[in-house]
């Protein structure tokens, strides 16, 4: 299974968060899955990479060309792919991703997980996706998402979209139980009444 991964590329972090995402990419490939990922050779991208790599894992990077800089993209660990745009990119992990696992992360992970999950909800795509909740990182996100369902700014079904895992296994595990059940744009038109 091609399981996309997106995670903080920041050198700065708490080592729990490296340790996890180490984990999640030896944990892919141990379970025979092709990690995709934004090609970053720092952070928790790297991380993620380099424990695939160990377990002598499929990796592919997927990267703009503007990201070509000296030291910023893993060239050596498997297939690298250039895109010309960041929407590009987004677009070619997500069309060759059978499945999503965010790790912790900044404004780009938030915008590339929740991309896919506003996809998932518009019936766009089934497949599984997962935060990976290192240290409790989405803790805060889970209580703001539940307000945002409690004030009637979204439907509580779309809490059920992802799943919320403490271990990089849980994660996997979760993905690989099975594709979810396509949803229908038609339940919008009934939240929206």
């Amino acid at each position: 299974m091609n399981i996309c991964v997106f995670g903080a590329s920041s050198n700065r972090l708490d080592r729990e968060f490296y340790d996890k995402a180490y984990e999640l990419g030896k944990a892919l490939a141990l379970g025979g899955h092709s990690l995709i990922f934004g090609g970053g050779a720092s952070g928790l991208m790297g991380a993620c990479a380099g424990g695939a790599r160990e377990a002598g894992g499929s990796i592919v990077g997927i990267a703009p060309r503007f990201f070509d800089e000296p030291g910023i993209l893993l060239k050596d660990y498997g297939e690298l792919i250039f895109t010309e745009t960041m929407s590009e990119r987004k677009a070619m992990m997500e069309d060759r991703a059978e499945a999503f696992i965010a790790l912790p992360g900044g404004i780009g992970t938030y915008e590339e997980f929740f991309e896919v999950l506003t996809l998932k909800q518009l019936g766009r795509h089934s497949k599984p996706m997962a935060l990976l909740n290192a240290a409790g990182y989405f803790d805060p996100l889970m209580l703001m998402l539940e307000k945002t369902a409690d004030g009637g700014f979204m439907s509580r079904d779309c809490l059920s979209l992802f799943a919320l895992c403490d271990s990089p296994e849980q994660a996997v595990n979760h993905c690989v139980s099975g594709k979810e059940e396509p949803v229908s744009i038609r339940h919008l038109e009934e939240y929206c009444r």
